[in-house]
């Protein structure tokens, strides 16, 4: 994970659920909770504009642009290729 500088950083107010509160205090000492808190929106946020990219580029695969690719026979021999060329 990336080293986390808070330089430029904004306080902001947040409302948890007790309970999920009493989970964070378990695992995470009090002065690690805007790190954690951090590196979680963070991965949160990863994967939603990991599925958001998914979303955009849906149907951007056609049979028809790629006939070599119609089989996993097909796709098993563009692969073994390409590793060919990975190890020249």
């Amino acid at each position: 994970m990336a080293t986390l500088t808070y330089n430029n950083s904004k306080k902001v107010t947040v409302t948890l659920p007790t309970a999920l509160i009493k989970r964070l205090d378990t695992f995470i000492p009090s002065r690690q909770r805007s790190r954690f808190v951090t590196l979680a929106i963070q991965e949160q946020l990863a994967l939603l504009e990991q599925m958001a990219a998914l979303e955009e580029s849906a149907g951007s695969w056609t049979e028809e642009a790629h006939p070599e690719m119609k089989t996993p026979d097909d796709i098993e021999q563009w692969l073994q290729d390409l590793r060919k060329g990975w190890a020249a």
